[in-house]
């Protein structure tokens, strides 16, 4: 069976950010954000609260979608959006980001 493709705009050696917690396989990615400024991508559990910065981590685009192949399904998210779900076996949903969210 042939490998899917890579669905996303940047190389899988692109850095990311994420959390300590979603890495260690505590937290699933619930909440994806593009940045309009910088095209950067962020991996995050927003049904976890709130996170410290100590909690961060930075980390490739492909160690990230290896953990979670759904992300394959958001490859081509806009700049300046964001797609969110209700839990790992849920489907995603895009919206376009507030300055306010982020």
């Amino acid at each position: 069976m042939p490998s899917q493709a890579w669905p996303f705009p940047d190389p899988p050696n692109a850095a990311t950010i994420t959390t300590r917690k979603i890495m260690s396989g505590e937290h699933a990615i619930d909440y994806v954000a593009r940045e309009e400024s910088d095209g950067g991508w962020q991996f995050l559990n927003r049904g976890a609260g709130a996170w410290s910065p100590n909690e961060a981590m930075l980390v490739s685009l492909g160690q990230v979608v290896s953990m979670d192949s759904s992300l394959n399904e958001i490859g081509d998210l806009p700049l300046g959006w964001h797609a969110s779900r209700k839990g790992k076996s849920h489907p995603w949903t895009r919206a376009k980001s507030d300055q306010e969210e982020r």
